[in-house]
């Protein structure tokens, strides 16, 4: 089922303040950590949405557009962000992750795609034949993944000092799934 581009955007557009409303002064303790090797604490994760949206959704997006599933997607990093954001406190990351973020929607948004444009295919080098439509959903949705990921290793720090309680917070039952 294809979802509209609007409600696509609406969530996209919130996700930088919803994140900076949840992590802005963050002590590092929380901040730093991760759920084990192989993890991503907090600050990667706002790495890692920096760089999809920088090199990941948009150039897809265009790819598609340009070449439709005659010229298949670059292979995408996923840990492209440790070169990207090495050094850069938190603060700096949720900063630059609203300025890019606001970049592409408007980007996004001067390309004016039609329901015709939504349909249009590309070819992803792992899962094949994607319509523009699929991508940016995708788009949102990995926001979203993300979100679920920032709190489970957040609620991972407190696992140890909730006692009982955790049998009744399904975020203590979720184990991590890697990066």
């Amino acid at each position: 089922m294809e979802q509209p581009l609007d409600r696509t955007v609406a969530l996209l557009t919130r996700t930088p303040a919803a994140l900076n409303a949840l992590l802005r002064d963050l002590p590092d303790e929380l901040a730093l950590r991760h759920e084990g090797e192989s993890t991503w604490s907090v600050w990667d994760i706002v790495g890692h949405l920096i760089y999809c949206d920088r090199a990941d959704w948009m150039p897809r997006a265009r790819r598609i557009l340009e070449f439709g599933e005659t010229k298949p997607f670059d292979p995408f990093d996923r840990n492209g962000h440790l070169h990207e954001c090495e050094g850069k406190s938190l603060p700096q990351l949720l900063d630059d992750f609203a300025e890019v973020r606001a970049e592409r929607l408007a980007e996004l948004s001067g390309l004016n795609l039609s329901h015709h444009e939504l349909r249009l295919r590309g070819l992803h080098p792992t899962l094949g034949a994607v319509t523009l439509s699929e991508l940016l959903a995708t788009w949102a949705a990995h926001d979203l993944n993300h979100i679920h990921q920032i709190a489970r290793v957040v609620a991972h720090q407190y696992r140890g000092s909730v006692g009982p309680f955790a049998r009744f917070l399904g975020v203590m039952q979720c184990k991590a799934h890697g990066a």
